[in-house]
C-alpha cells in the first residue's frame, strides 16, 4: 500500500515548478505579511447554499444564528458574502456599489452589525472584469480602489475568484491584489479561489492566507472524496498563516448521508482546511449540528501545530490519513470508500509512532476514551463511506 510511481512523478513536477516560481522576484519576497491564518479560518459562505439568492436581512439571520446556536463560541467567527452583491456598474468614481435591492443599508453598516455580535465580515470580489456569475464587476485593474473600500466598510476576509479575467497568469494578477490589501489599512485575511488552476500551494503561502486546490465542490460524495485526493497532494505545503482549500463545506445541505458528511468534515479537519459552513444555519437540523458543533474534531483542525495530516495508506477503497497534533499526540482518520462495511488497521510504522509505543485512544466521534492500550497498531470497523477518527496519546 505505497504511493504509486505516477504520483511521486506528480509531486516531482509540483516541485520543480516550485522552484521555478522562486526565480521570480515576486515569489522571493513575502508579501503578505498580515500576521493572519495562524490556525486555519472558521466560519461560514452564502455560496454553497444560496448561490446568488442573498440579501442584508439573510446575513444579518445568519450572523444572529451563529450565536445563538454556539457556534460562534466554537470558532465560527467569519460571516462571508459571497457573489452577486454589487450593482452592474460601477459609481462615477469608480468604487463598487452594494445592490439597493438587496443591500440597501450599504455593507458597512451590516459590517457594524456583524462586528456587534463579535463576528467577522467577509466579502467576494474576482481577479478578472467580471465576477463568476457575471452580475457585478470584478477587481482586475481597480485593486488599490476596491482594497481601501473594503478597508473603509471594515471587511475582513477576502474571497478572490478567477473568472472573466485577461487570459494573464493567476501568478501575475494576484499578488497585485494583495499590495493593494497590504496598503489598504486594515488586516484582512485573502482566500485565493484560483481553482488550483497554477499549483496555488507552490506559491499562494506569499500571496495569500489560503488558496483554493481544487475546483468548485458538489453536495454529493464523489465531489467530496474527489477534491480531498487533489487536495491531499499538497499537504506539506500547508502552515500558520497559509492554509490548503478544498472549497467550502457542504455539510448540512443534503446530498449526502450522515455518515458521508461526518466523513466530509473529518477529511477537511485533519486536512487543516478552512471550515467554512455552506448551509442555512438559521435552519439547522440537530443532525448536522452534531457534525459542524463537534469540538473534538474543531480542536484537531485548530490544533497550533498547524500540520496537515497525510494519506500515509490506501488499500483500494480503505484509507488511512495521520499527521501530528500538539502534546505528542496523532490523529488517525480511517476512511472507508467501499460499499460494505470494512475493517482497517493503522500500523505504527505507518503513521510515524515509534514500534512498541503504548497509547491511549480517543474516539471522537464516539466522544470515549477506549477501556484498553494499544501497540503497535490500531484496527477499526466502519460502514460503508463512514469513518473512525482518533487522537492517540502515547502512555509515559
Amino acid at each position: 500500500m505505497s504511493l504509486c510511481f505516477g504520483r511521486l512523478l506528480l509531486l516531482f513536477v509540483l516541485f520543480s515548478l516550485a522552484s521555478a516560481l522562486e526565480k521570480d522576484e515576486v515569489y522571493r519576497r513575502n508579501l503578505l505579511t498580515n500576521g493572519l491564518a495562524m490556525t486555519p479560518p472558521i466560519g461560514w459562505n452564502s455560496w454553497n447554499h444560496f448561490n446568488c439568492l442573498i440579501d442584508e436581512k439573510m446575513i444579518r439571520e445568519t450572523a444572529d444564528a451563529l450565536v445563538q446556536t454556539g457556534l460562534s463560541k466554537l470558532g465560527y467567527k467569519y460571516v462571508n458574502i459571497d457573489d452577486c452583491w454589487a450593482e452592474l456598474n460601477r459609481d462615477s468614481k469608480g468604487h463598487l456599489v452594494p445592490r439597493k435591492s438587496t443591500f440597501p443599508s450599504g455593507i458597512k453598516a451590516l459590517a457594524d452589525y456583524v462586528h456587534s455580535k463579535g463576528l467577522k465580515l467577509g466579502i467576494y470580489s474576482d481577479a478578472g472584469y467580471m465576477t463568476c456569475s457575471k452580475t457585478m464587476p470584478g477587481s482586475l485593474g481597480y485593486e488599490e480602489i476596491d482594497a481601501k473600500t473594503f478597508a473603509s466598510w471594515g471587511i475582513d476576509y477576502l474571497k478572490y475568484d478567477n473568472c472573466n479575467n485577461d487570459g494573464s497568469k493567476p501568478t501575475v494578477r494576484y499578488p497585485v491584489m494583495t499590495r493593494a490589501l497590504m496598503n489598504a489599512g486594515r488586516q484582512i485575511f485573502f482566500s485565493l479561489c484560483e481553482w488550483g488552476d497554477m499549483h496555488p500551494a507552490l506559491w499562494g503561502a506569499k500571496v495569500g492566507n489560503s488558496w483554493r486546490t481544487t475546483n468548485d465542490i458538489a453536495d454529493n460524495w464523489e465531489s467530496m472524496v474527489s477534491r480531498a485526493d487533489m487536495n491531499e497532494v499538497y499537504a506539506e505545503l500547508a502552515r500558520p498563516g497559509g492554509w490548503n482549500d478544498p472549497d467550502m463545506l457542504e455539510v448540512g445541505n443534503g446530498g449526502m448521508t450522515n455518515d458521508e458528511y461526518i466523513t466530509h468534515f473529518s477529511i477537511w479537519a485533519i486536512s487543516k482546511a478552512p471550515l467554512l459552513i455552506g448551509c442555512d444555519v438559521r435552519n439547522i437540523t440537530k443532525e448536522t449540528m452534531e457534525i459542524i458543533g463537534n469540538k473534538e474534531v474543531i480542536a484537531v483542525n485548530q490544533d497550533p501545530l498547524g500540520v496537515q495530516a497525510k494519506k500515509v495508506r490506501m488499500e483500494g477503497d480503505l484509507e488511512i490519513y495521520a499527521g501530528p497534533l500538539s502534546g505528542y499526540k496523532t490523529v488517525v482518520l480511517l476512511v472507508n470508500r467501499s460499499r460494505i462495511e470494512s475493517q482497517i488497521t493503522a500500523n505504527w510504522d505507518d503513521i510515524g509512532l515509534p514500534p512498541h509505543t503504548v497509547v491511549k485512544a480517543r474516539d471522537l466521534w464516539r466522544h470515549e476514551t477506549l477501556n484498553h492500550t494499544f501497540k503497535d497498531k490500531l484496527m477499526a470497523k466502519m460502514d460503508s463511506h463512514a469513518c473512525r477518527m482518533f487522537v492517540l496519546m502515547p502512555i509515559a
